[in-house]
């Protein structure tokens, strides 16, 4: 089954692809891959404290994740897996897309600031050429109604 690969972060613009990705698999029989990626620097602590930080970072991510995944199972009948990571947020994006050849489609939501869509459209979109999948770039301000309409 194709998969869309999504990324949770607390950035708004995560909602729009969080949307897109599950009416697209909705519409076409396929799955949502959720991938949230804890950054390195959240654990320069001492070993005690850096396990009990990495936990707290799981239980956020799990949280925000059920929220997404309730949504998603109860409008659209679609149940997402999500993908726990460390690390920096490209490198994992990009090895999780050569580790897993049901991903078919990775889901950006593009910031609302006017200067730049966002560090992950910036970074990924240089390196589009070379991936495996195509990425598709959901705007940030795009309505739900335009979002249905366009899936």
């Amino acid at each position: 089954m194709r998969k869309f690969l999504v990324i949770l972060d607390d950035s708004r613009e995560c909602l729009n692809a969080m949307r897109f990705a599950a009416m697209r698999a909705a519409k076409t029989g396929g799955g949502v891959e959720i991938l949230a990626v804890i950054p390195p620097e959240e654990f320069n602590h001492w070993i005690g404290v850096a396990d009990i930080m990495r936990a707290e970072a799981r239980e956020r991510i799990e949280v925000h994740f059920e929220v997404f995944a309730k949504w998603m199972r109860d409008r659209k009948g679609i149940d997402p897996q999500l993908v726990i990571r460390e690390g920096e947020v490209v490198p994992e994006i990009l090895a999780l897309i050569h580790e897993d050849p049901d991903v078919g489609v990775l889901v950006l939501g593009a910031g609302t600031d006017k200067g730049s869509p966002g560090p992950l459209v910036t970074a990924l979109t240089r390196s589009a050429g070379s991936l495996p999948v195509p990425i598709t770039i959901v705007p940030g301000e795009l309505s739900k109604e335009r979002l249905e309409a366009v899936t």
